[in-house]
């Protein structure tokens, strides 16, 4: 049988210990006893308890001297006094210290056991208050927090802009003038000069190439969440973005092969969102494949949604880093040590659109075989 309450019953009178244990234990209830206030009030500190009968007055102490230590090891532990002295003077002292209820000696068996009873739902609902009140604790600072996070993000997406907005005209205006001088349009160059500006534009072209990407994952985290989705049709944003890598898979001798439905796709997203996940994902697998590779753009419908999927023969990204994908700023140990340049940005713009527009994204990968990047997003409905 499942116990029904902890109880501890402190009284001098031998016969009062044994007729409550005689009463509680077969109703169910866990009966411990202490026949002097020195010993109660060892048992109240070595142990917790769900209600203390208690006798007013003992040889060595009052009884009612007891409940604030009570009190003090557990606030909801609810304290019956016992007593063949009932006045309205102790009652309302009792009361003022912290007890629940009193009770005239003698009693019956069934005025003890209804006494039991309500004390300990008394104590359940104090027990069931206290945690919700928890519980609004816990979500009142879980809003605040997330407000807080809130607050954080739109300040960092608003300092990204406005800090990429500043840099990227003096990076342009820099990588302009890098080339007037390297194309010799400015005077004559020797070698080793030319050597130096193409290494300096080569370090503003990573540089413009950071703040966009800045700009982008700003756009997707704020600025393009204010806007309603729309209509797209993916099989065009493809073809551009096919079309603007169509070069740099030829200099790299890379097949760049797609497939789409004979039908018109459109998904519910915003034409400039799904040209950036498409734009990082094919980019990426153009840049992370080696020469005379392959990159496979399929477009096929599953169910309710239109499926993207980016295929390569690169060099993949480790098992443990999978997890990673996202971050902003994370990048491969692999393509790391590759030397292939980079952000660390563009798959965390993937997943901020992607997010937005209620999909789903997913990767599979092997080292030294490539990576499978497969995007849903859901059909336009009229």
């Amino acid at each position: 049988m499942d116990l029904k309450g902890k109880i501890l019953v402190i009284d001098d009178e031998v016969g009062i210990r044994k007729g409550c244990r005689r009463v509680l234990e077969p109703a169910g209830f866990s009966v411990e006893t202490a026949a002097s206030f020195r010993e109660g009030l060892q048992k109240i500190q070595q142990e917790s308890f769900d209600l203390i009968l208690l006798d007013v007055m003992m040889p060595d102490g009052r009884g009612i001297d007891l409940i604030g230590p009570i009190l003090e090891r557990d606030p909801e532990t609810v304290t019956v006094i016992i007593t063949g002295y009932a006045t309205v003077e102790l009652a309302v002292e009792t009361i003022k210290r912290g007890a629940y209820d009193f009770i005239s000696k003698p009693f019956m068996a069934d005025v003890l056991l209804m006494t039991v009873e309500q004390g300990l739902e008394k104590r359940r609902l104090s027990l069931e208050a206290r945690r919700l009140q928890t519980i609004e604790q816990q979500a009142a600072e879980l809003t605040r927090a997330r407000d807080q996070a809130e607050k954080l993000n739109e300040f960092k997406s608003s300092f990204a802009t406005m800090v990429a907005h500043e840099l990227r005209s003096p990076v342009s205006g820099a990588q302009s003038l890098v080339r007037t001088l390297s194309r010799g349009l400015a005077g004559e160059v020797n070698p080793q000069q030319k050597e130096m500006l193409v290494r300096i534009e080569t370090r503003l072209d990573f540089l413009l190439s950071l703040i966009n990407d800045l700009l982008t994952l700003a756009a997707s985290k704020s600025l393009e969440t204010d806007k309603p989705l729309e209509r797209v049709n993916v099989g065009v944003v493809l073809k551009t973005v096919l079309d603007r890598f169509a070069d740099e898979a030829k200099n790299k001798q890379i097949a760049l092969n797609h497939s789409t439905p004979e039908q018109e796709l459109t998904v519910s997203a915003q034409e400039n969102g799904l040209d950036s996940i498409l734009r990082n994902l094919v980019g990426n697998a153009i840049k992370y494949t080696p020469e005379k590779g392959t990159v496979t753009v399929d477009v096929l419908v599953e169910g309710e949604c239109a499926l993207l999927r980016v295929k390569d023969t690169g060099i993949g990204i480790p098992a443990d880093e999978l997890s990673h994908l996202g971050e902003e700023f994370f990048r491969a140990k692999n393509a790391h040590a590759a030397g292939v340049p980079g952000t660390g940005l563009g798959m965390s713009i993937v997943k901020q659109y992607v997010e937005q527009y209620q999909g789903q994204i997913g990767v599979e990968s092997e080292v030294g075989k490539g990576t499978t990047f497969t995007v849903r997003l859901p059909l336009w409905k009229e």
